[in-house]
């Protein structure tokens, strides 16, 4: 038996040992749950940056706003996902080792990121990830 102890004025309860492994993994699959809804939001916010549904690369080069904007999601995606990584690493997703070393370079090695290389996360791999999030989202 496992003895929460409280700070607040109010009775200590005693739960069982399973009681506390079926809290754990409601709270960890609470966390999972957030996690993927963070990717899977900012991956739709990427996609609204170009609402008319045309995704031309002359048009992203030229304005700051788009990239930076993009750039900050494509961080918290691989936060999202490095925080899934290290919580369950038993979730699969394909490039996940990617993903979060592009989230390191945008924060730490801001200078040497390419538009060529955001560009082409843009329009290779997000699709696929998101793919990947619903169906994870969906399991």
């Amino acid at each position: 038996m496992i003895m929460l102890v409280s700070f607040y004025p109010i009775p200590v309860k005693s739960i069982t040992m399973s009681m506390f492994f079926e809290i754990n993994q409601v709270y960890l699959f609470t966390r999972l749950s957030t996690w993927l809804f963070d990717i899977k939001s900012s991956i739709e916010e990427i996609e609204s940056y170009f609402s008319d549904g045309e995704r031309k690369y002359e048009l992203f080069i030229n304005d700051l706003r788009t990239k930076r904007a993009v750039e900050r999601n494509l961080e918290i995606i691989g936060e999202a996902l490095k925080r899934i990584l290290d919580k369950d690493d038993s979730i699969r997703i394909k490039n996940a080792r990617k993903i979060v070393d592009t989230r390191n370079r945008i924060i730490h090695g801001y200078d040497s990121v390419s538009d060529d290389v955001i560009w082409g996360i843009i329009v290779r791999y997000l699709p696929e990830l998101k793919k990947e999030i619903n169906e994870l989202m969906n399991d």
